[in-house]
């Protein structure tokens, strides 16, 4: 199984697609050109958000919360207008927003890294309700981030490991008790980035490299693999159709002379359907 082009607009850091189920239109960023990118039935657009920006949820039909290196931010599609929600790591200035997404009890998830990837200087914090709270720290490059189909299981990766781990949540989303291991794939070579749960609660990892998205069961057991040709796959969405499409962002970064294939959108359709983004709660 292989995927084809979707969009064909070149990013250098290709990430954080996501679907939005009410307009059935998919975003997307290439993190250090600050642009967020969209396409549905009725085209292509294109918006400079004037910083670092990497992951979306979505709030409503016409608003979006968008994670940039200083914070969240609300994001009215019409206008492309935004205002500040929540500052987040805004004067650390050696660190920038990197992977994130809405969890199912209304929260969003977001983590932040060192520019040059410098080690333990990243972290993952949860908004939740108008407050923003540090999960985890001491993370190089933070990714990963997605959610069991009931929410009461989340995901996260230090990708520089090889390891994809897993933590207990409560009933208002809070990780409760350690992270544990859910795929080890360091002896593989595999860097895992990205990654999302499909409707049976399997993980689907983008890794970065391989050239790749796969598919590991609840018990962590690798299931298959789709082919992409952006060699730096770097997150996975479901969108579509009920949720039978694929989506997968691409980088050009760190590829010398990279070809036509790098730093696109691919689409591949599965039977195994994702499911919606839950809406992020802004405030009580």
């Amino acid at each position: 199984m292989s995927a084809e082009v979707y969009d064909d607009r070149a990013c250098f850091l290709g990430e954080g697609p996501f679907w939005h189920p009410v307009r059935g239109q998919l975003f997307w960023f290439d993190i250090l050109e600050g642009r967020m990118l969209s396409r549905d039935d009725g085209g292509a657009r294109e918006w400079r958000i004037g910083q670092m920006a990497s992951a979306a949820g979505w709030v409503d039909a016409g608003t979006l919360v968008i994670f940039t290196e200083t914070g969240l931010r609300g994001f009215d599609i019409a206008s492309g207008t935004h205002e500040p929600v929540a500052a987040i790591e805004a004067a650390r200035g050696e660190t920038r927003c990197n992977d994130g997404r809405a969890d199912p009890m209304g929260g969003f998830w977001v983590s932040t890294m060192g520019k040059a990837a410098e080690q333990g200087a990243g972290a993952i914090y949860r908004y939740f309700e108008g407050a923003v709270e540090r999960l985890f720290s001491g993370i190089t490059i933070p990714n990963s981030i997605c959610f069991a189909p009931d929410g009461r299981r989340g995901y996260f990766t230090d990708t520089p490991t090889g390891r994809i781990m897993t933590v207990r949540l409560d009933a208002q989303g809070w990780p409760e008790g350690a992270p544990e291991v859910f795929a080890d794939l360091s002896g593989e070579g595999l860097n895992p980035d990205g990654a999302q749960t499909d409707a049976q609660g399997a993980l689907w990892s983008a890794q970065w490299g391989a050239g790749r998205v796969a598919r590991y069961l609840p018990d962590g057991r690798f299931e298959r693999a789709v082919a992409v040709g952006g060699r730096h796959c770097s997150c996975p969405a479901f969108g579509g159709p009920e949720f039978k499409t694929l989506f997968v962002t691409t980088a050009r970064q760190g590829i010398d002379a990279p070809d036509a294939a790098q730093g696109r959108v691919y689409r591949v359709p599965v039977e195994l359907a994702g499911r919606p983004e839950p809406a992020v709660r802004l405030r009580h």
